[in-house]
């Protein structure tokens, strides 16, 4: 078992529980998270949000985000200078769309959820650009989902 430093197991659900977990999404979410698609920018749900909490993978709910680390890049999808902690989030070479770029996906159950840049402010100087529908928001001060029954901590402190 993969551990992060963190605590969460980071290793991948089994393909049956991937589907059982995959049949609870709705389209457009399955068409983001398991066929790489982009939502349009400016409709996300948490764009604009301001809430305080984490941000988790809207497939496995693995923690990808926290809120803290948000800010507001003008580009129409929700964005962050760097994620919670190390292998939460894996990096692919992207160059679909003629251009050449870096996909972000879940470090756990790999499913995409947009891609990183260079541009973003300090103290990391990178922009992760996140499509809403693939994160699930957790508030602070409650319990984080465990949908894989992994036992992975209940909140990050």
């Amino acid at each position: 078992m993969a551990r992060s430093e963190l605590g969460f197991d980071l290793t991948p659900p089994p393909p049956e529980k991937l589907r059982l977990l995959a049949e609870k999404l709705d389209p457009e979410a399955r068409r983001i998270l398991l066929d790489h698609g982009t939502e349009p920018p400016f409709c996300g749900k948490f764009d604009e949000y301001e809430e305080e909490g984490l941000y988790t993978c809207a497939l496995c709910a693995l923690p990808l985000f926290s809120s803290r680390a948000k800010f507001h890049s003008g580009s129409g999808w929700p964005s962050f200078y760097q994620g919670v902690g190390e292998g939460h989030i894996r990096y692919l070479r992207d160059v679909s769309h003629g251009m050449v770029r870096t996909e972000i996906r879940c470090g756990r159950c790999d499913s995409h959820l947009g891609h990183v840049f260079e541009d973003g402010p300090r103290p990391t100087g990178l922009r992760y650009c996140l499509n809403s529908v693939a994160m699930d928001f957790v508030p602070d001060g409650q319990a984080l989902p465990d949908p894989l029954e992994r036992d992975d901590p209940a909140a990050i402190g």
